[in-house]
């Protein structure tokens, strides 16, 4: 019987994984999507109506004009040329909007149905129009990429997957019942969401930088921004228990994909 509904189970994953396999744009890794354009797009819409009734919106005109006439250049690139090679489906769900909020915090993001923000601390790293497109490619392109998706895909998946392996653990002891869930939760996390989270960086700055070079945006200055960026910041954690790679390492594979953006120049 627990071989039987072993099989089922895997039987009923791997159709939803083949189902759901599609590719990511530019990079063409393959990855699993489980949610629909228009569900990312409602959750991602209350979250951020959420967020922005509590922020407070900048009063800089100067730094907002910046980040908006970034933005619109940027996503206006990407759509032209999206548009030239028939992938149009990527801007599925996306509906660009580019805000700066007050806020000292060095930080930017995306949320998966592009609503872009920026928050004022980080406006001293983007102090030119260049620096800002580097920060902004990198937001479009977890958009693009739709890592929200897969993110929220892969925990459905694991979450799936520990319910079916926790039904046969608990035939066991409660003792091992517990070691399980414990060794469960600890193989998940840095086994498979904390990897993927850091995949998803590497291909954001990839991404980003083709975006910024669609735009007409010099790429070579994206690894002088993430050096006076990490210049800056504190004490670092080791990287496999980070969302993020290391400095180090980010560095390392932005310079890597700087030729082959450059490819993307007047596309």
């Amino acid at each position: 019987m627990k071989r039987y509904f072993k099989r089922i189970a895997y039987a009923v994953v791997a159709v939803m994984v083949t189902v759901a396999c599609s590719s990511v744009a530019f990079t063409g890794r393959k990855r699993v999507l489980l949610y629909s354009d228009s569900q990312i797009a409602s959750l991602s819409d209350q979250s951020y109506q959420e967020f922005m009734t509590q922020a407070k919106l900048s009063s800089n005109k100067q730094m907002k004009a910046a980040v908006q006439d970034v933005g619109s250049r940027m996503t206006g690139a990407l759509e032209k040329y999206l548009t030239s090679v028939g992938e149009t489906h990527y801007l599925q769900g996306l509906k660009w909007d580019f805000q700066l909020v007050q806020s000292e915090e060095v930080n930017a993001f995306c949320l998966p149905n592009g609503k872009i923000v920026f928050y004022e601390g980080i406006m001293q790293y983007t102090n030119t129009p260049d620096y800002i497109a580097v920060v902004m490619g990198h937001e479009i392109a977890h958009a693009v990429a739709q890592h929200g998706n897969e993110r929220m895909s892969q925990q459905n998946l694991m979450s799936m997957a520990g319910s079916v392996l926790g039904s046969m653990a608990g035939r066991k002891s409660d003792t091992t019942q517990a070691l399980f869930e414990i060794a469960f939760g600890l193989g998940g996390q840095f086994g498979v969401i904390l990897p993927y989270s850091r995949k998803h960086e590497y291909e954001a700055d990839r991404i980003g930088l083709i975006i910024m070079a669609m735009a007409g945006y010099d790429v070579d200055k994206a690894p002088i921004f993430w050096q006076a960026m990490t210049a800056n910041s504190g004490p670092t954690i080791p990287e496999f228990l980070s969302t993020h790679p290391s400095d180090e390492n980010r560095l390392k594979k932005l310079i890597e994909a700087i030729p082959d953006a450059k490819a993307y120049i007047g596309k």
